[in-house]
């Protein structure tokens, strides 16, 4: 079947139900070409198996194997994980789906530490009470997360910054006309390798220069004075510091 057809996947989908007609519902689930067979025990899983893939060869479709699983009491299926207890949900698409709003989420980089942590390669599967918290949290922020305001280009401009031993993260707000602080943006990200081997100040420092580095296209040549507000009351005078560290100093340089 040629490529790019608009009719194509419902054709293709009509072709493999065919095939599999008399098992489907009963041993088998075909999306497209994601094929699950499903048994009572081991002994009919062979034949279900055996038999779906005779199908397949009589009809000159192939399975790549390095694509197949086989003899599994848990599956990942359509972005769910399925075993006999019953269906839970996949890590990797939950994360995919809550990064899409995490410029709502303040901290969200941080919140999500416990959770990136299971989809490491071979890092086995133990959602522990810290995971379970951070996906509480999650709930509650998506469930809670306020409303972010319209930028307004000449309206005074406040960049919150903080940073903790695994992540740093941002809150772009403007003060509008009824003089409340009212959030624009969120920002956040986990620390590199080597950043977290950066000392508390070089921390902070680095939140306040990717935020603004982030926001540049807000804070390039804005009307006013942009205010930074940070917890770390040593990097008051980085700014005018005659210290060797040139490497900030040009970042604190770019970033202003």
């Amino acid at each position: 079947m040629p490529f790019g057809l608009t009719n194509a996947p419902a054709a293709f989908q009509r072709f493999v139900n065919s095939i599999f007609a008399d098992m489907l519902d009963v041993c088998v689930m075909v999306y497209l070409d994601d094929i699950l067979i499903y048994s009572h025990d081991l002994e009919s899983h062979r034949k279900h198996v055996k038999e779906v893939l005779c199908r397949l060869c009589c009809h000159s479709l192939y399975a790549k194997p390095k694509k197949c699983e086989f003899h599994r009491d848990s599956v990942e299926y359509l972005g769910y994980v399925l075993s006999p207890s019953g269906l839970t949900m996949d890590i990797q698409s939950f994360l995919g789906f809550v990064n899409f709003y995490r410029r709502f989420i303040h901290n969200y980089s941080e919140i999500v530490v416990p959770l990136t942590r299971l989809t490491r390669k071979n890092m086995p599967w133990n959602f522990s009470e810290e995971c379970r918290s951070a996906f509480i949290r999650l709930k509650d922020a998506f469930t809670s997360a306020p409303i972010l305001t319209h930028w307004v280009p000449d309206a005074p401009i406040t960049v919150e910054t903080d940073a903790s031993d695994y992540a740093i993260v941002g809150i772009l707000s403007i003060t509008c006309p009824d003089d409340e602080l009212r959030p624009v943006a969120f920002y956040s990200r986990t620390l590199t390798a080597p950043e977290l081997n950066y000392d508390t100040h070089d921390k902070e420092l680095l939140a306040i220069f990717e935020a603004f580095r982030h926001w540049r296209h807000y804070l390039e040549g804005s009307a006013t004075p942009v205010d930074v507000v940070t917890d770390h009351k040593n990097l008051e005078p980085a700014g005018q510091s005659t210290s060797p560290n040139s490497t900030w100093r040009s970042a604190s340089d770019q970033a202003a």
